[in-house]
């Protein structure tokens, strides 16, 4: 009986670790044409930056503020017109979307370019309400190398017009980018079933117009 349960067991987790791989194939083959540098993406309306963390002093972590520094370099070279900040609102201490909204204005983006998602609480529901909520039919999604892929397929299957541009990482932070790359592996079943099922965001509305707002501004 040990025996069987252990055999199940390891049978479990090869079966877990070849889905695993799949799914993680499929994201970076699907988007492979997809992801580009600043200077090759084609020009979208929205940049789409994803949360990745503050530190104690409110401040976003090295990973955000690496992705908050692309979106203003694709801002200020004309690849967008307007920044949609993704993050994590959902307790009143921790406010990650302001925090990215202000490090966007302290290198150059200008406020009313700015639009911000509280309720962005992961990648499938940051692609998602950028689409149900803020209307967003195309956008070019910001975030980590080993991310991307995931990113780019989810905000796809959210109904948007998507391509995406990275930050590399690796060189910077080879321990940080080595489990991030890692995580990918269990994070690629949950964006398989995320793109097939398409679930509600926590928070699915109402509409929102400051991505409109934003777009319509004068730089």
């Amino acid at each position: 009986m040990r025996r069987r349960a252990v055999r199940a067991a390891l049978a479990a987790a090869v079966l877990g670790a070849l889905a695993a791989g799949a799914a993680t194939a499929w994201l970076r083959l699907s988007t492979a044409e997809l992801r580009a540098g600043v200077a090759e993406t084609p020009e979208r309306p929205v940049a789409l930056v994803l949360g990745a963390g503050l530190n104690d002093a409110g401040r976003p972590m090295p990973f955000l503020a690496r992705r908050l520094d692309l979106a203003a370099e694709l801002y200020h070279a004309g690849k967008v017109e307007a920044v949609l900040v993704s993050g994590d609102n959902g307790r009143e201490e921790y406010n990650e979307t302001d925090a990215m909204a202000d490090y966007l204005a302290a290198v150059g983006v200008p406020r009313k370019k700015i639009a911000s998602d509280y309720a962005g609480f992961s990648t499938w529901e940051s692609c998602a309400r950028a689409e149900r909520v803020f209307g967003v039919e195309a956008a070019t999604v910001v975030t980590q190398e080993f991310h991307l892929p995931r990113a780019v397929a989810l905000c796809r299957a959210a109904g948007i017009d998507t391509r995406g541009v990275a930050d590399p990482s690796w060189g910077d932070f080879p321990g940080d980018s080595a489990y991030g790359y890692a995580r990918e592996l269990p994070a690629g079943l949950k964006a398989a079933a995320d793109a097939a099922f398409r679930p509600d965001p926590t928070f699915p509305g109402p509409r929102e117009t400051t991505v409109d707002e934003a777009l319509s501004a004068p730089r």
